[in-house]
């Protein structure tokens, strides 16, 4: 199983620098891809990122898998013009809460602050077989 990195570790400072890289070259893409763009902007040609960093993509997989609750996500405030980054209280219907004042933008710099938050956050041992709970749908889901 592979641990989650801390950010001050030769593999934490990598990944972060990777992610960085991906994120300022997907500028002006909609949405949010952990790869490189060959022209920033253009994804005619991506390489790097989840495709060729095996750690950065299994660490990505398992922020991405954890339930709503407590899930950082960005918020548009204003169409076009504004994001900023808020959490998910995990419960349909009760809006996301802002966790900072900072605004950014453009939607891809909130989504590098995620990652660090996320990496700060989530414990090294996260998702090791031991933490696996069978099933979905369980009473603490939220469901109701």
């Amino acid at each position: 199983m592979i641990p989650i990195p801390r950010r001050n570790t030769p593999d934490g400072q990598r990944m972060e620098k990777i992610h960085k890289e991906c994120i300022d070259s997907m500028k002006g893409v909609a949405g949010c891809s952990i790869l490189k763009c060959a022209t920033p902007g253009d994804t005619t040609v991506v390489t790097g990122g989840i495709h060729e960093d095996f750690q950065l993509n299994r660490v990505l997989i398992r922020m991405r898998a954890k339930p709503p609750a407590g899930k950082l996500v960005v918020v548009c405030t204003k169409v076009e013009k504004e994001w900023r980054i808020a959490r998910l209280a995990g419960i349909r219907g009760v809006p996301p809460e802002f966790v900072t004042d900072k605004v950014y933008d453009n939607e891809q710099d909130p989504q590098h602050d995620i990652f660090l938050m996320r990496l700060d956050e989530m414990p090294e041992t996260d998702g090791f077989p031991e933490h696996f709970r069978q099933g979905w749908k369980r009473h603490d889901d939220q469901w109701a």
